[in-house]
């Protein structure tokens, strides 16, 4: 997997692109992790942006691109997440 690509997709309103460099992203003051992430780093990161979305980006490459998620589209996951809607996906 090419972890390198950035700036792909189309920028929103604030210039934002869904896979661009997370370091890149303006405002971030911090990223957060599941306390449930295991001690290799396998888990995914979240920070709210200024504007209210979401960024998106893998542990193991912090640098790495980041995907930006409104807060519906978070909200809307995290719901299924807690209803147990993707269950499946970890399931051996």
């Amino acid at each position: 997997m090419d972890h390198d690509v950035y700036g792909v997709g189309i920028a929103d309103e604030s210039g934002v692109y869904n896979g661009m460099a997370a370091a890149r992203l303006d405002g971030v003051a911090a990223w957060q992790k599941s306390r449930h992430s295991n001690s290799q780093g396998s888990c995914v990161e979240f920070a709210r942006l200024p504007g209210g979305d979401v960024a998106v980006r893998n542990s193991r490459f912090p640098d790495g691109p980041a995907l930006v998620y409104t807060r519906a589209e978070i909200e809307a996951m995290l719901l299924g997440i807690k209803d147990g809607e993707f269950d499946h996906l970890t399931a051996s």
